[in-house]
C-alpha cells in the first residue's frame, strides 16, 4: 500500500515524491553506467547503483535538482550531492517535462541550460543492496535474468572531414504555421544526421526565430546525432512575426562563444530557414554576422509570388544576408514536401570548409614560415631571443589542421627544416618545437635559404587555400645573392617580411622584402629590439591578408 505523498524537496515549489511501498526495502538496485540517462529508466521510481571513478568532465547534465531526462543519472547524483565520485546507490524519480532547465556549478560539475524537454527526473540517496556496480549499461529498469547487459556506447568522433560549428536558425513564425514547422524540423533532423555529428566532427545547435529569438540548445549540449534528433523533436512552435533579422543578429553575437561550445579555428555557420520572407530588416544582421566571422547560409522555401512582393520589405533579402552573394550560400526549396533529395547537396555545402569565406581571417587562414639565421655571428643567447621573437608572432595565430599553419627553417651555409607546415597542428606543439630548436652556427647564405624554403616548405602547400608569408630574421650580410631568390618567392605568391639585426645591410633587407618596402622591412641595432617589431609584423600580415581578399 502507498501512504499519502510527502514533500521531500523544495526549491520555490515543493516536489511531492511517493513514499516507500511496503516490502520495498529488500529491492536490489540496478547497476548502471556513468552515461546511463534518465530516459533509459522507464519507471516512475527506481533504485540504481552508480559505478565509481566516472570522469566528471564527461557527465552530461541539464538542470539543477530537477534534471532533463536526457541527463546522466550518475552525473545528476554527483551534481546534487547525493553521491561522491566513488559512486553508490541512487534513487531516481520520474517527473513531468518542463521549460528552462537552469545551469548551476555544483560538486565539480557544470550543469547546462536547456530550454525545454518532455520529461524530467530528480534523485535522492538510494538504499544499499547486494549487487555491485559493474559498469555495464542497462536499457530498461528490468534487465532479463541471465542476459548479457549492454555495453556503454562509446562517444563517436564524427565526420572529421566536416569540421564546423553550425547553428540551425529555424522559422517559428505564424508565416510557417504548426504543420510546416514540423516538416521543417524533420528536414533539419535529416541534415543533422547526414552531417556526421561527433566529438571531432561537426557540432550543431538550434535557434528559433519568431517574435523574439530563442536559443533552443547550444553547440556544447549534444555531440551525438541521436541526442540532437531528440532535442530537435522536443522544440515547440512559438508563433509570432518572422523577425529573422533580429534572430540572426542575436545568433551571431551570442551563440558562438567558448562558454557555449564554439571551437577555435573551426568555421562558424548559421543556416537560416525562411518560409516566405522576413518581417524585419535582415541586411544589418548579415553585416553583423560577417563582422563576427560567421558564414550565413539562407535556405528559402516558398519564395513570395509576384502578388506578394509589395508586402516584402526588401526583395533582395537573400543576397544581402548571405556571407557572399556568389550563389554558394543560398539554397532554395519549392516547399516542405519531398525534401529528402535536398539534404545531401546542402550537407555538401556545409562541409566544404575552404568555401567558408566569412570564417577566413588573417589569424586562421595564413601559412607563415620563419627563416632563422643560425650563423656564428648570432651567438647562443641572441639566438634564443630570435626564437622568442618567432614564438611571439606564431602564438597570435589560430593554429589547427584547417587553420593557420607554421613552419621554420634555420640556415647558415646549409639549411635545416626544423618543422614543416604539416608536422604540427596545435599551437602548444608548435611553440614547444620552436623553444627546442638547436643553434647551428656557421656562415650566412640567405639567398640559398630563401630558394630552399620556397621549394621544400611552400612547394608542398601550393594547393593550400591559405595566403603564404615568409618572415626572414638575420643579423648579417649574405655571402650570396638575395635579390633573385626573393623575386622568385614574390612571383610564387609569397609575401616576405625581412627583419634585420645588428650588421644586417639595409639594402639586403629591402631587396628581400615585398612591396611597399617600408612596411615589409624592419631593422634594429640590438637583439632586444626584436620585441617591439612583433606587433608590426602581425599587423602587416593582417593588412596584406585583408587586401588580398578584396
Amino acid at each position: 500500500m502507498w501512504a499519502s505523498w510527502i514533500p521531500v524537496l523544495c526549491l520555490g515549489i515543493c516536489l511531492l515524491l511517493p513514499p516507500e511501498p511496503v516490502g520495498s526495502e529488500g529491492a536490489v538496485p540496478i547497476a548502471i553506467t556513468c552515461s546511463t540517462r534518465g530516459l533509459d529508466i522507464r519507471k516512475e521510481k527506481a533504485d540504481v547503483l552508480c559505478p565509481g571513478g566516472c570522469p566528471l568532465e564527461e557527465f552530461s547534465v541539464f538542470g539543477h535538482i530537477v534534471y532533463a531526462s536526457v541527463s546522466s543519472i550518475c552525473g545528476a547524483a554527483v551534481h546534487r550531492g547525493v553521491i561522491g565520485n566513488s559512486g553508490g546507490p541512487v534513487r531516481i524519480y520520474s517527473l513531468p517535462g518542463r521549460e528552462n532547465y537552469s545551469s548551476v556549478v555544483a560538486n565539480g560539475i557544470q550543469s547546462q541550460t536547456l530550454s525545454r524537454w518532455s520529461a524530467s527526473f530528480t534523485v535522492t540517496k538510494g538504499k544499499s543492496g547486494t549487487q555491485e556496480a559493474t559498469g555495464q549499461a542497462v536499457s530498461t529498469a528490468h534487465p532479463a535474468t541471465g542476459k548479457r547487459l549492454k555495453k556503454t556506447p562509446e562517444k563517436k568522433t564524427g565526420n572529421k572531414d566536416c569540421k564546423a560549428d553550425i547553428a540551425f536558425l529555424i522559422d517559428g513564425s505564424f508565416n510557417i504555421g504548426q504543420r510546416r514547422f514540423n516538416l521543417q524540423k524533420n528536414f533539419v533532423g535529416k541534415v543533422a544526421l547526414m552531417l556526421g555529428i561527433g566529438t571531432e566532427g561537426p557540432h550543431v545547435g538550434l535557434v528559433q526565430a519568431s517574435e523574439h529569438p530563442k536559443i533552443e540548445f547550444y553547440l556544447k549540449n549534444f555531440t551525438s546525432a541521436k541526442d540532437v534528433l531528440f532535442a530537435i523533436k522536443e522544440v515547440g512552435f512559438r508563433g509570432g512575426n518572422s523577425n529573422t533579422g533580429k534572430a540572426l543578429k542575436h545568433t551571431a553575437q551570442k551563440f558562438f562563444t567558448a562558454d557555449t561550445g564554439a571551437r577555435k579555428g573551426i568555421p562558424k555557420v548559421v543556416v537560416v530557414f525562411i518560409d516566405g520572407w522576413p518581417s524585419d530588416d535582415i541586411e544589418e544582421a548579415g553585416i553583423v554576422a560577417r563582422e563576427f566571422g560567421v558564414n550565413v547560409f539562407i535556405v528559402s522555401v516558398a519564395k513570395p509570388i509576384p502578388e506578394e512582393l509589395g508586402m516584402v520589405q526588401d526583395v533582395a533579402f537573400v543576397d544581402k544576408a548571405v556571407c557572399r552573394n556568389n550563389g554558394f550560400f543560398s539554397y532554395h526549396m519549392p516547399n516542405w514536401f519531398g525534401t529528402t533529395k535536398y539534404v545531401k547537396p546542402l550537407v555538401q555545402k556545409l562541409c566544404t570548409h575552404e568555401q567558408m569565406m566569412c570564417s577566413k581571417t588573417c589569424y586562421n587562414s595564413v601559412n607563415i614560415a620563419f627563416l632563422i639565421d643560425g650563423s656564428s655571428s648570432v651567438g647562443e643567447s641572441n639566438f634564443r631571443l630570435m626564437l622568442e621573437f618567432v614564438s611571439n608572432i606564431a602564438k597570435t595565430f589560430e593554429i589547427s589542421d584547417i587553420g593557420a599553419k607554421i613552419a621554420a627553417v634555420q640556415f647558415t651555409y646549409d639549411q635545416r627544416t626544423e618543422f614543416s607546415f604539416t608536422d604540427y597542428s596545435t599551437k602548444e606543439n608548435v611553440l614547444a618545437v620552436i623553444r627546442n630548436i638547436r643553434y647551428m652556427s656557421g656562415g650566412t647564405a640567405t639567398g640559398d635559404a630563401i630558394s630552399f624554403t620556397v621549394r621544400n616548405v611552400f612547394g608542398p602547400m601550393r594547393d593550400s587555400p591559405n595566403k603564404n608569408f615568409l618572415v626572414i630574421v638575420t643579423d648579417g650580410q649574405s655571402y650570396d645573392d638575395v635579390r633573385g631568390p626573393a623575386a622568385a618567392a614574390h612571383d610564387a605568391g609569397i609575401t616576405i617580411f625581412s627583419v634585420g639585426v645588428a650588421w644586417a645591410p639595409l639594402d639586403d633587407l629591402k631587396d628581400m622584402a615585398s612591396k611597399p618596402k617600408e612596411s615589409h622591412a624592419f631593422f634594429t641595432r640590438e637583439f632586444t629590439g626584436l620585441e617591439p617589431i612583433v606587433s608590426d609584423v602581425i599587423r602587416g600580415i593582417c593588412r596584406d591578408f585583408l587586401e588580398s581578399q578584396q
